[in-house]
This record gives structure tokens, sequence and C-alpha cells, in this order.
């Protein structure tokens, strides 16, 4: 009988279905393959190749070159500038400018290493004092009810994901200075290739992890959105 259900349960049930309405996930991906191969693994490949084949100078400015490249053709074409990629190239430049003012290929790789600490410091900190970060970056790319921040299971949920990006930037960090302790190109191939698929890997295991937690909660469905119909 429904007076024998517990009030929470009852409650639960009152209350109006919260459907969550995630974007179209191809164009998510084939978006985040595009901006690691232009953020990532040409410029890693064209500093590879022209460390070994001309000198650091000439890897360096091709990868400041590689970035100018990038955006200004997406400006003169019209294209839209996504938020990510301006900072992405950004951050990239500022490495290679850095490193080409102190003429050191490993100050390049070991500029990424420090942001990588930053992170899990940052994300690991805001989980340990009750405030996710991932609420916030999450507002940016799903549209969810104001008073669902609030809710402790959507919480909880939250410093988890922040725990998982921490400590998978952890490893990142010390992925990139045992292959950097190894050799200068190993150093290469781990953070143009490797560290890429880590951060993959953690996007993949983040968002199955808040989807799995979400699903079990009562009253909240999780739908994918259509892509848009071209007829």
């Amino acid at each position: 009988m429904a007076s024998a259900l517990p009030a929470r349960r009852r409650l639960a049930a009152e209350e109006p279905e919260v459907v969550i309405e995630l974007g179209a996930l191809r164009p998510a991906l084939l978006r985040a393959g595009r901006m690691f191969l232009e953020t990532a693994a040409i410029p890693t490949f064209l500093l590879f190749i022209l460390l070994h084949a001309v000198g650091l100078v000439a890897g360096l400015v091709a990868v400041l070159g590689w970035c100018v490249l990038t955006v200004s053709v997406r400006w003169f074409l019209g294209h839209r500038l996504p938020g990510t990629l301006v900072l992405c190239a950004g951050l990239l430049c500022a490495r290679a400018g850095v490193a080409l003012v102190l003429s050191s290929a490993l100050i390049y790789l070991l500029q990424p290493v420090a942001g990588s600490i930053v992170m899990a410091t940052l994300f690991l900190g805001s989980a340990a004092f009750g405030r996710p970060i991932t609420i916030r970056l999450a507002r940016d790319f799903v549209a969810l009810p104001a008073q669902m921040f609030h809710h402790p299971g959507v919480r909880r949920m939250f410093t988890q994901v922040a725990l998982l990006w921490g400590i998978g930037r952890l490893v990142d960090a010390g992925m990139s200075l045992g292959f950097l302790h190894w050799s200068l190109d190993a150093g290469l191939l781990s953070r143009g290739v490797f560290s890429g698929l880590l951060t993959a890997t953690m996007i993949v295991i983040c968002a199955g992890w808040g989807w799995r937690c979400l699903r079990r909660m009562p009253g909240i469905t999780l739908r994918l959105r259509a892509p848009l119909s071209t007829a």
C-alpha cells in the first residue's frame, strides 16, 4: 500500500520526472578528435621531425606557426572558433614561446607536467572541501535544472568525478616524467600521443561514471539528443 511506502519514496514518486538531454555523441567525438590532432598530435610531430632534422629553434617556430595557422584559417573562413581550441592554442603558443626564449626542449615538456599537477591539486582539493569544480564545468556542457546541483546524490557524483579526474592528472604527470626520464624523444611521444589518449580515456570514464550515477537516481531520465534532420 502507498501508506506503507517510506516517506522518501512517496515524495520521489510525487515529484515530476526530470529529463536531462545530452548533446549528440558523434559530433562531439569528431570535434574532440580534430582538436587532439590540431593541438597535440600535429604540433608534437612537427617538433619531433624538425628537432632532429634542423634544430630546436626551427621546431619551436613551427609549433608557433602551426597554432597561428590553425586559428587564422578558421577565422578567415568565417568558421566558429571554439573557446577550447583558442585556449589550447594559446597555451601551446605560450609553452613554445617560453621554451624558445630559454632554448630548451626540456622546458617545453615540463610545463604541461606542472600544469597537470596544478590541475590535480585543484580537482582533488575541491572534492576534499565538498565544493567540486566539476559542478561549474558541467554547466558548460549539460543543461541541468538549477535545483539538481543542490541534490546530495548529484553533488556526491560530481565529487567522485572530480576525484577521478584529479587522479587521472596525477597519472598523466607521473607518466610524462617517467618517459622524460627515459629520453627526450620518449617525452615527446608521451606528451603528443599517450597524454592525449589518457585524457580521452579519463573523459570516457568520468562521463560513464556520471551517467551510471544519474541513471540510478529516481525521477531522472537521461536522453541523447537526436541529430538534426537535413530534410
